[in-house]
């Protein structure tokens, strides 16, 4: 039971924060925009909220501030700190050239 109150909880907060922005869009649009460009018109609260979102996919994404990316990172940085210096330098330098068994060259 307290695991749906928590995940109802959080949907509600999204929802209450992609509103609370959506606003905060459009006053600002309809507080700067019309004064700066002269054909410009005000926009209503669904233009607001689709102007959020075409922004956040052009310019930010859908991948939040953490998840996946921030638990690769912390796991690459365990990694690292448990490397030999030894081991950092030959990172560091890359890989060795390979070897060929059979004398060719390359083309």
């Amino acid at each position: 039971m307290r695991f749906r109150r928590k995940i109802f909880a959080k949907v509600l907060l999204v929802v209450i924060v992609i509103a609370l922005l959506g606003w905060i869009v459009m006053r600002l649009w309809n507080w700067i925009i019309p004064t700066l460009i002269v054909d410009a018109h005000v926009i209503d609260y669904p233009h607001a909220i689709g102007l959020l979102v075409l922004c956040r996919i052009l310019f930010g994404g859908f991948r939040g501030g953490g998840g996946c990316h921030k638990r690769m990172q912390w796991q690459q940085w365990q990694q690292w700190q448990r490397m030999t210096p030894q081991e950092r330098e030959q990172l560091r330098n890359g890989p060795p050239p390979a070897s060929r068994s059979n004398g060719e060259i390359g083309t």
